[in-house]
């Protein structure tokens, strides 16, 4: 019974409650900014950041600690799979919101811009990761 009920809260623990937790105490307040706060150079570099340049380095190094020969592909998976996952790997959101809240310690609107960035970016990778995973093959062709 324990186990069916764990199967049966998973995915709104997952797909909701984890998600809102995160967004209350990331504490975003939205009220004072404008779309031109939005689309200012702080949240979309962050966004970014976190969407393009983590898939990009673990992607990149993955790649290039297989083909020197330091690491071997996870058996039975696709570069495509390794790809989905190192685009995952934006999600991750804690030490961007620890490093904006030191770097813009002095103004809170740019404290704000970056959890608006960090947001973004998270959500961006999380449903790009899961569209590569969902749609990529399950095993490598021969």
């Amino acid at each position: 019974p324990l186990a069916r009920l764990e199967h049966g809260i998973n995915p709104w623990v997952t797909f909701l409650i984890l998600p809102l937790f995160g967004f209350a105490n990331a504490g975003v307040a939205l009220s004072g900014m404008t779309a031109d706060d939005l689309m200012s150079p702080v949240p979309v570099g962050v966004a970014l950041g976190l969407f393009v340049g983590k898939q990009a380095g673990i992607f990149g190094l993955s790649l290039l600690a297989v083909s020197l020969g330091l690491a071997k592909r996870p058996e039975k998976s696709t570069w495509l799979q390794v790809y989905g996952v190192s685009v995952l790997c934006g999600i991750g959101f804690t030490m961007s919101l620890f490093i904006g809240n030191l770097a813009f310690a002095e103004s809170p609107l740019l404290v704000d811009e970056v959890k608006v960035g960090v947001l973004a970016g998270s959500v961006l990778a999380a449903l790009a990761g899961m569209l590569i995973l969902r749609f990529s093959p399950s095993h490598p062709s021969r």
